[in-house]
Order: C-alpha cells, then sequence, then structure tokens
C-alpha cells in the first residue's frame, strides 16, 4: 500500500506538535515495512529521498497566507497520483488531500490536531484568512472517509463544531512520543550554558507566544514561586506582535521584583530541550486550548513531573497525583477558551505550583511515574498499529 502524507510541517520546518507527529508517525510506519508512506509538505527541498517539498507559488509570494497554502494544496494533490490512499495533517494540507481524493479517487484520512472553531482569536489576527482556514478545514473533515482526532476530548469537540460529520468516521488515535530520544538525560554544563542553574529548583515552560498556550496566566503566576526557583521560559514565534508585547511587559514586570527568570526567545534544539526538562523540577502547561499536548508527553518520557490546565485532551495525558497536577478552569462558552475568571485560575495556578516545588520528593516520583505512562500508553509503535488498522478498512480494491 502506497500512502502520501501531506503536511505543512516536516523536518527540518518543524514549527509544533502536528510537526512532532508527523515526523514520527511516518517513521513508525516505514520502520513497519508494510506501507510505502511519502511525505509531501510545504517549503524548501528536504533531503529524505521519499520527501518531496512543495514553496509557494511566487505569483502568491505577498498573498494572505491562508491563499498561500492553499495554493500549494494543490500542487501536492496533483503528485498524489499513483497514491492508494492519502493522509492530510492540520488544515494546512487538510485541501491537498480533499483534492486529491476527488482527483485520483482514493480515500482520504485527515488528522485534525487543533479545530479551527475553537480557536476564534485567528479572526482578529488573520481576518479573511482565518475565514479561509475554517472553509478548508469544514469541507476537508465533512467530505473525509476517515478523521483522526488526537483525543476523546477532541472527538467531542469536533462532533460539536461540525454535526454533519457521521460519528461513525471519527476516530480517536493519540499523539505519541518516542521514548528513546526524551528521556531522562543530565546535562548540567549544556544547562549552565542556556542561562539555567541546574543545582536549583525550577518551572520550566516551552512552547509558542500564542494565546492558546497561556504563557501570560503563567508569567503572572511565577510572581509567587517561592525565593530562589527559577522560572524558565523557552517561547519563540509569537502570534502577533500584540501578545508579544503583553509577554515582554510581563517578563519585565517579573525580573523587577526577581533575579531568577530565564527567558530564552526561540524554539530550541531537541537536545537542549531535554536537558531543560531533565534538570527542571515541574513542567507548567498553562493552556487553555490543547487537543492533547505533545508537549506534556515530551516532559513526562523525561520523568518530569507536570502542572497542567485540566482543559481538552490534557486529562487523558497528565494523570492528577499521579504523574503531575491538573489546575481546575472554567471556561467562556465561545470556544475561545478563555478563563471565566482570569484571576481565579491564575491563583489556581500559582498555588499548584508552589505545592510541586515545594515538596520535591513527591513531585519527583510523579516524574517517574509520567515516564512509565509515557512509556505504556503513548508509543509510536502503538499509533503507528492503529493507524495502519484504520488505512486498512479503507483500502479500494
Amino acid at each position: 500500500m502506497r500512502v502520501d502524507v501531506l503536511s505543512r510541517e516536516y523536518p527540518p520546518e518543524v514549527y509544533g506538535g502536528a510537526g512532532v507527529h508527523v515526523a514520527e508517525l511516518v517513521r513508525a510506519l516505514r520502520a513497519r515495512g508494510d506501507v510505502d508512506t511519502r511525505v509531501r509538505c510545504f517549503g524548501s527541498p528536504r533531503d529524505d529521498a521519499d520527501a518531496r517539498a512543495y514553496p509557494t507559488p511566487r505569483e502568491l509570494a505577498e498573498a494572505n497566507p491562508a491563499l498561500q497554502a492553499l495554493a500549494t494544496d494543490l500542487a501536492m494533490a496533483q503528485a498524489c497520483a499513483g497514491a492508494d490512499l492519502v493522509h492530510s495533517h492540520t488544515w494546512y494540507a487538510a485541501m491537498a488531500g480533499h483534492c486529491a481524493a476527488l482527483l485520483h479517487g482514493v480515500p482520504h484520512v485527515m488528522t485534525a490536531h487543533s479545530l479551527e472553531p475553537l480557536r476564534p482569536w485567528k479572526a482578529t489576527q488573520l481576518g479573511g484568512g482565518y475565514a479561509l482556514s475554517s472553509w478548508a478545514e469544514r469541507t476537508a473533515i465533512e467530505a473525509a472517509d476517515a478523521v483522526i482526532a488526537v483525543s476523546s476530548s477532541m472527538r467531542t469537540d469536533m462532533l460539536r463544531a461540525y454535526p454533519a460529520v457521521d460519528p461513525a468516521r471519527v476516530r480517536v488515535v493519540y499523539n505519541g512520543i518516542d521514548t528513546r530520544d526524551w528521556q531522562p538525560r543530565r546535562d548540567p554544563d549544556r544547562v549552565r550554558r542556556l542561562g539555567v542553574d541546574p543545582d536549583r529548583p525550577s518551572v520550566l515552560f516551552v512552547g509558542r507566544v500564542t494565546l492558546q498556550k497561556g504563557l501570560p496566566y503563567l508569567l503572572r503566576a511565577a510572581s509567587s514561586l517561592p525565593a530562589g526557583v527559577q522560572l524558565v521560559v523557552c517561547a519563540g514565534a509569537p502570534d502577533t506582535a500584540e501578545i508579544a508585547a503583553e509577554v515582554e511587559q510581563l517578563v519585565a514586570g517579573l525580573r523587577a521584583s526577581r533575579d531568577d527568570v530565564v527567558l530564552i526567545e526561540k524554539m530550541l534544539p531537541r537536545v537542549d530541550v531535554v536537558a531543560l526538562l531533565s534538570a527542571a523540577t515541574v513542567f507548567a502547561c498553562p493552556s487553555i486550548y490543547e487537543p492533547l499536548g505533545i508537549v506534556n508527553l515530551e516532559a513526562m518520557a523525561c520523568e518530569t513531573a507536570v502542572v497542567a490546565t485540566a482543559t481538552g485532551g490534557i486529562p487523558e495525558v497528565v494523570i492528577d497525583g499521579h504523574t503531575g497536577r491538573l489546575v481546575p478552569i472554567e471556561q467562556v462558552d465561545d470556544g475561545s477558551g478563555r478563563p471565566l475568571d482570569p484571576e481565579r485560575f491564575v491563583a489556581d495556578l500559582a498555588a499548584t505550583l508552589v505545592e510541586a516545588v515545594s515538596d520535591v520528593e513527591r513531585t519527583a516520583a510523579m516524574g517517574r511515574a509520567g515516564r512509565v505512562r509515557a512509556i505504556d500508553a503513548f508509543s509510536w509503535a502503538t499509533i503507528a498499529q492503529a493507524t495502519r488498522d484504520l488505512y486498512a478498512t479503507l483500502a479500494r480494491p
């Protein structure tokens, strides 16, 4: 069986969890030996012999990014001739899968790593681009032969957002984690080079500067951390100038009262992230929208306890009191995920972080339990098997 995997992201151009998912799924499928897995992605040429990249057409170099994505999708769809099945990831590549299915008469599987109706702030950021991305996602999801949700919570959200979709076509296949690449690796010299003291307790955040990641709530909560506890923020790729300015202002305010705030304003290579996770006392995930949250799996695999918001698919990963702590949140019912009472959420987040860094033995035990859970429930071999089983149900003679 030849499967063409369609994605905006593929190494080395990976910006978030969806790109990590695609890279690891492709590797696991190829390792099985029973799927001819070819990748079609956006951007510059790749070294992978079975991966072809498609740049934005020159005529649309200055166009709205959503329109650029749709134009790239058309070239990818044309190239899928000869595939037995196409598997797209996120709305960026969804129309490539949809058009390829129509053009070549093959099944289309779409993995939705997030849902546009649950990111309404993009309407302000992107204007008409959000209308285009929403249309592309809806069209592809409603027409796909099968849709993969990366958590049970996301499946529920999807069926609520797109009631025209037959529930029988929506399967849950979790994100996974390679626990060989993500495992505890103590490297104090590397950590020091990044500006962090490995001999002191720390709370670590890794993620993009975007509303859904909730970084401003963490920065407000961090003022309650005990003296001597470092806050390490590894954050890059701000969505807008406004949120970048908000984060900058909050960091400056923290630094005015404490000298243990480390800001790393770029996305680091894996080896650096593993070193930071391995040195951290606790990993903080203050997201207000997270279909699953690969970043929490990465922390757990490195034996780092997680303090995360009890929203989306996070409670399917982080077991409260066993592999970390969940912070309760009541959210506005408009799809934005914003807390009904922001001050209460910040206070609860702060209290949970303080508890975690104050009882280091219990926190370390939760970290060890997290690695066991990552290995047992979220291996890529398991995810690849479930995905291959789904392909088999759709294969056409």
